[in-house]
């Protein structure tokens, strides 16, 4: 688990790193929720609750990328992307806005995703060490799944294969990240993140 100081640490990297990419990132934001809201003809910007630090719910910021309703389901993604969506989401471009969930600390840069009600809200144990952290825009376990749309949709119940092996392992892989966890390692996974 994280000290105060390891903590305080990176709460400031967070914040002083998501002020300078937000500066850069204003405009294209800006563009590509106009984008979206045309592309849709509904509100471009898209609000879910996820679960954050200490198991509390926040609202997560993004851009569109789905028709229908407001749910974004892993295991149905491909009957209801747009072309646009298809490829703001196979760019990343569509968690641009989690800057701001980064900036007012419900996220940080680096961490373990945050999820939907029913994965992180339910740990039990020494898993729930995951939720001491604020969640982040990327992470070990977030690298290493970066196909992992991909990987489901290739599976005969992609439901049981995220709850029996993809989630287990993400957990295994998140608790080592807090338990090892450095400022060097956090701008390793972000370059990281970049080049992969």
């Amino acid at each position: 688990m994280l000290s105060s100081r390891q903590h305080l640490t990176k709460r400031i990297f967070d914040i002083s790193i998501s002020i300078v990419l937000l500066l850069f990132a204003i405009i294209p934001l800006i563009l590509l929720l106009v984008i979206a809201t045309l592309d849709f003809r509904r509100n471009g910007f898209f609000v879910q609750k996820r679960i954050g630090r200490f198991g509390k719910p926040f609202s997560l910021y993004k851009i569109r990328t789905l028709t229908g309703n407001e749910h974004y389901d892993i295991f149905d993604i491909t009957n209801n992307e747009t072309k646009l969506g298809h490829w703001m989401r196979s760019t990343k471009l569509d968690e641009l806005p989690q800057l701001i969930n980064v900036l007012i600390g419900d996220m940080s840069l680096v961490g373990p995703r945050p999820d939907i009600e029913g994965y992180a809200d339910q740990l039990t144990g020494d898993d729930r060490i995951i939720l001491s952290v604020r969640p982040g825009l990327t992470g070990p376990a977030t690298i290493k799944y970066k196909n992992e749309e991909q990987l489901l949709s290739q599976q005969e119940d992609p439901n049981k294969f995220n709850n029996t092996v993809i989630w287990p392992d993400k957990v295994a892989i998140n608790k080592n990240y807090i338990r090892n966890w450095s400022l060097q390692k956090d701008i390793y996974y972000l370059y990281a993140s970049v080049v992969n």
